[in-house]
């Protein structure tokens, strides 16, 4: 006797609902980031306090690009009168070395924005590295990098950074490590708090029982979840990286002579003030631009909120 081995139902497996095919790694996260960029966009342009924001940064970003053809006289130039005041051919008045005030804000923008976002990618990018990976190891990892991290933030951000900088020598590019060095511990305790919420989650956890490896889930798993929170977080951080940029170069610790930089021209107008329109114009340019991020990050905090999102669609 010869024994044949059982053959499943065909008419069970006809009424079994067909496996829905599983996308690619790079293809679900897309999908996910995809979801919440809509989600966002559309309460979003409904704000109108982001939009006065987006339209102020748009203007500086092009007064930025194009500068070099828009600016009336060459920001480094000494061929004017001193202390001009603002009028004529002189629109915001010229400094104490002949200079043109106007030709020198708009200059100044590409120097302070994008030194700014540089800033806060590099020390977003370690926080999230370091955050990420002592929430999910826990334990001794755990304690050293969150030790670590609490000794940077024992001292204020600006006490800190004025040590380094000094240290390190006056400078521009030394300004922006030392800001760098300073602007990771904060971020790096928001993905932490993050990560420990989402580790508990079911689905992660089922990913984890699969056999999914540390990094695979860090990514698919925790990386959308942690997209929202962290882009409101940056977009805010700039405009506090501008700040603590123009701060130090206030204070001579960061751009120099003849360097067309906001905060060196505001130190520079700051012992003249019967010169008002030394520092004013470049006053003015930094409010602006930090307005127009903080109105921007404010209201993706509010886009990005799930219970803000459904009030809003209601």
């Amino acid at each position: 006797m010869t024994l044949t081995p059982e053959r499943p139902d065909s008419r069970a497996a006809e009424q079994a609902p067909p496996v829905a095919p599983l996308l690619p790694t790079d293809a679900r996260l897309a999908r996910t980031l995809s979801k919440q960029v809509r989600i966002a966009g559309r309460g979003f342009w409904k704000q109108p306090l982001a939009v006065f924001g987006v339209i102020i940064l748009a203007a500086w970003l092009v007064v930025g690009v194009f500068a070099p053809w828009i600016v009336p006289f060459d920001p480094l130039a000494q061929d004017s009168a001193r202390f001009l005041p603002p009028g004529g051919e002189h629109v915001m008045g010229t400094d104490a070395l002949g200079r043109d005030v106007f030709s020198r804000v708009l200059t100044g923008v590409q120097i302070t924005v994008p030194y700014a976002v540089i800033i806060v990618i590099v020390s977003t990018l370690i926080a999230l590295i370091v955050g990420a990976v002592a929430a999910y190891a826990g334990g001794w990892i755990d304690e050293v990098l969150m030790r670590t991290t609490d000794i940077f933030l024992a001292l204020p951000s600006i006490v800190l950074a004025m040590v380094v900088a000094a240290a390190i020598g006056p400078g521009l590019g030394n300004a922006v490590i030392a800001i760098i060095i300073v602007a990771w511990p904060p971020m790096t305790r928001i993905v932490r708090s993050l990560v420990l919420s989402i580790r508990s989650r079911d689905y992660v956890t089922s990913s984890r029982l699969l056999g999914a490896s540390s990094s695979r889930t860090l990514v698919v798993d925790f990386g959308p979840n942690l997209t929202g929170s962290v882009v409101v977080v940056a977009m805010i951080e700039i405009s506090q990286r501008i700040l603590l940029l123009a701060a130090l170069s206030f204070l001579g610790l960061g751009a120099q002579e003849p360097t067309p930089e906001w905060g060196r021209m505001v130190s520079d107008g700051a012992a003249i003030l019967d010169r008002w329109w030394v520092a004013t114009f470049p006053g003015l340019a930094i409010l602006t631009v930090v307005l127009a991020f903080n109105l921007i990050g404010d209201t993706l905090r509010d886009s990005l909120d799930p219970q803000v999102s459904r009030q809003m669609k209601g």
